[in-house]
């Protein structure tokens, strides 16, 4: 009897490994966020830093407001270990050297209130081999905070910079 319950709790067992996916999965994302159909997801990368802002005057010279200047976050693996850093440009750059720039070519609200849109980049290598060397695309999701302050820009306060924590998730792909 009780081999026979062991055998089904194995069989159990083995069914739900069966069901596993190999690698990572791309999460669920608005259509305009999904990367192309040729790109694959690489890797995922969680991220903890800040967006800096600075206190200018409007491009219409009709007041101020706070102008994106940079990210600077630290990027990780997984298991939580830093593998690299996120800074202007924008740039990935992985600690084996390897470096992407990116370009935004969609963007999204992310779903939470106060929290960075969710994006869409095109990617190019502009580093050494390494990492981040074959990325075509990166999605920038799962944000919390980030965004500019909503008030204490003034004429009395133009320069003056302000550094909002954020955290998001980058998700790399590349070529199939």
């Amino acid at each position: 009897m009780a081999l026979r319950g062991g055998l089904g709790a194995l069989a159990l067992l083995l069914a739900g490994c069966g069901s596993l996916q190999p690698g990572p999965s791309a999460p669920e994302v608005p259509d305009p966020l999904k990367p192309p159909a040729n790109e694959q997801l690489a890797l995922r990368v969680p991220a903890r830093g800040v967006q800096v802002y600075e206190c200018r005057l409007k491009a219409n010279a009709q007041g101020y407001e706070w102008a994106l200047v940079a990210p600077e976050a630290e990027l990780f693996d997984t298991r939580g270990r830093r593998i690299g850093r996120h800074y202007v440009g924008p740039h990935w750059e992985a600690d084996d050297g390897s470096r992407v720039a990116g370009m935004v070519k969609e963007r999204a609200d992310a779903p939470t209130p106060d929290a960075i849109p969710w994006l869409l980049l095109s990617a190019r290598s502009v580093g050494g081999e390494g990492l981040f060397s074959r990325v075509s695309s990166i999605q920038r999701i799962h944000t919390v905070g980030g965004t500019a302050p909503k008030s204490g820009c003034s004429a009395a306060r133009t320069g003056t910079s302000v550094r909002v924590p954020y955290t998001a998730d980058y998700l790399f792909f590349r070529p199939r």
